[in-house]
């Protein structure tokens, strides 16, 4: 086994490990469906970096916490639900994709694979799937009490605005690590699925959320 395969292997189990835990919380949110469209408004970003050249995380990342920033301002404006205003990103995003990815990049983009992985790649995803899990574990919490009661929330100043923000952000991050192997058309199931078997299995929310976790670096390994 070479070294950039242990690495590819290494990046491609804490990117399903964090996709995982944010699958776990997007169920309790009931927006687990999101994991699947939101992977889609990165691809106009991955279509326009193949164009021009450039490394198409960069490109997806872009386009992906843009609509990330929209889809929260539309949902307070609107008050649509999350899951409604990302639906309508994601038509958008999807059409315009297809018109701008080159013929010959398009599949790539859509599912991925295990390429060659460099350094730098490995360290920063390594870094942003840390991250994920890191940030869900601090504000798992503040998540719950958000989840079941805006009041309780309220009285104990959460701002369930600001969580809500937070929470796409940390899932926007755990898409794009994924994207690397899975591309814009899978990497949504990497957040669907482990959470899923995960509830069926489990009746504590600590077990629930490890055992999402683990699964979800089963399914990638």
């Amino acid at each position: 086994m070479t070294v950039n395969e242990i690495y590819s292997i290494i990046l491609a189990a804490s990117a399903a490990a964090a996709a995982g835990l944010v699958g776990a919380f997007a169920l309790m949110k009931r927006t687990i469906l999101a994991g699947d469209v939101m992977s889609h408004i990165a691809l106009p970003g991955l279509g326009l970096a193949l164009l021009w050249g450039i490394n198409p995380l960069l490109g997806g990342t872009a386009t992906l916490f843009l609509g990330i920033l929209i889809i929260w301002k539309l949902e307070n404006k609107t008050r649509l639900t999350t899951e409604v205003v990302i639906c309508v990103i994601f038509a958008s995003a999807v059409a315009v994709g297809a018109l701008v990815t080159p013929e010959e990049e398009l599949i790539h983009a859509l599912f991925g694979g295990f390429g060659k992985l460099s350094l730098a790649e490995f360290i920063i995803g390594f870094l942003l799937s840390a991250t994920v899990i890191f940030l869900l574990w601090r504000l798992k919490d503040r998540l719950v009490i958000g989840l079941f009661s805006t009041e309780l929330a309220s009285a104990t100043k959460i701002s369930t605005n600001l969580l809500g923000l937070y929470f796409l952000l940390i899932f926007g991050l755990a898409i794009i690590v994924g994207l690397r192997f899975l591309g814009a058309i899978l990497v949504g199931s990497l957040v669907i699925i482990p959470a899923a078997a995960a509830r069926q299995l489990t009746h504590t929310l600590g077990s629930f959320l490890i055992t999402s976790s683990a699964i979800g670096v089963v399914s990638m390994v």
